[in-house]
């Protein structure tokens, strides 16, 4: 069986949770499944790795259709394939298009719903219309659509009435178990800015409205003046959210030490390192499928604080390998909190709590590893997944 996996992330270009999920679900499948895979970007030296790039007439376009430019490329490419497995919008047109011009099944892995996140609209103005319009098609046609999460699984049934219930399974996200592990290294988390003496809350996590760091932001000046908080953030959605961001810091700043903004991306190593180092890791997303980053957090020993929202509560054992951060919403898509202030002194307070008792909160690490061993693990994943392939093909 050959599955043509589309994408627009791939090694080395990865920049959020969907590329990481597809980079490890191609290595779990190629044991047993033919993958080829056809990503967006500059070319890959990896064997059956095929990539593209925008044509050059759509090269200023709006992104959604400079996306459309290079999804008509990768399905025209698929011909052969037994099966076509699609991850996020940027790659579900390619997956419908061919399923349509081969004849073959498609399959969607739902990393993110358009309807949950209308703050892309800041991002891609008319184009998020366009966006949404190739999800709904893309998961209405679809043989099979995989949600990372049972939350997951009720958001895209909320968002798409008229999908069939019995097209949508859960499969969850995993982590890889042997690269993310406990990795003590006093002299680069040194280096990148945290005093292994000191207390601290690490974040990591691209800026965009979903991740929640302007909550966070202000949640840190509620903390002992003695804790650290450690900011991998890059990758602004917008200029807006950038400047809120880069205020929120300063603000921060110019009353505690210890605020560190690290806007690079860190390579595996230095950030298991920092995970590792961490008190705390904090995810105050409002919108979150599942969250890898809290897996590896885990994977690494750091316990997780949350907000229970989305997937995290499927992956955070709330008192034991973590705390969840309650949260009421607006049911509007942009799951901002219906009490902004309770819910960044709930926030605060998690972490406070955490921070406090380093006993403790090791054992949490402790416990969120073995968790992430159990549960997590990526072999278990991939033959679910296959076997999903396996009742599509056969029909």
């Amino acid at each position: 069986m050959r599955v043509d996996l589309l994408t627009r992330e791939y090694p080395p270009e990865v920049y959020g949770g969907a590329g990481v999920h597809v980079a490890e679900l191609v290595k779990a499948l190629r044991s047993d499944v033919d993958v080829v895979v056809r990503c967006f970007g500059q070319p890959r030296d990896e064997p059956h790795v095929y990539s593209y790039l925008v044509p050059p007439q759509l090269g200023s376009a709006n992104p959604s259709l400079a996306t459309l430019g290079v999804d008509l490329q990768i399905a025209q490419d698929a011909e052969g394939a037994d099966l076509v497995h699609s991850h996020t919008w940027y790659a579900n047109a390619a997956g419908q298009l061919a399923s349509m011009l081969h004849g073959i099944p498609h399959v969607v892995t739902a990393h993110s719903l358009e309807p949950l996140r209308p703050w892309k609209a800041e991002q891609l103005g008319g184009g998020y219309r366009i966006s949404s319009w190739i999800e709904r098609s893309a998961f209405e046609s679809a043989a099979a659509v995989i949600a990372v999460s049972d939350g997951m699984r009720r958001d895209i049934l909320r968002s798409y009435p008229d999908l069939d219930p019995a097209k949508v399974t859960t499969i969850h996200n995993g982590i890889d178990l042997e690269k993310w592990t406990p990795i003590e290294d006093e002299s680069v988390v040194r280096a990148l800015g945290l005093d292994p003496e000191r207390p601290s809350v690490v974040f990591v996590g691209r800026i965009t409205r979903q991740k929640g760091l302007p909550y966070l932001l202000r949640a840190a000046r509620l903390l002992p003046p003695e804790v650290q908080l450690v900011l991998c953030a890059g990758a602004p959605d917008t200029p807006e959210i950038l400047a809120e961001v880069k205020e929120g810091v300063a603000e921060l700043q110019t009353t505690r030490t210890g605020v560190v903004w690290i806007d690079r991306m860190l390579d595996q190593r230095e950030l298991a390192a920092l995970l590792t180092a961490a008190t705390t890791f904090v995810c105050p997303s409002v919108y979150e499928p599942l969250g890898i980053v809290n897996l590896e957090a885990m994977a690494c020993g750091a316990p997780v604080v949350g907000t229970a929202t989305g997937g995290i509560p499927e992956v955070v054992d709330d008192g034991v390998t973590g705390r969840l951060v309650p949260i009421e919403q607006l049911d509007d898509g942009t799951g901002t909190p219906l009490d902004p202030e309770r819910f960044v002194r709930d926030l605060a307070d998690a972490l406070i709590e955490v921070v406090s008792d380093p006993v403790r909160a090791r054992k949490m690490g402790a416990e969120g590893r073995a968790r992430a061993e159990r549960d997590f693990a990526w072999g278990a994943i991939a033959e679910r997944t296959q076997d999903l392939y396996r009742s599509l093909v056969a029909h």
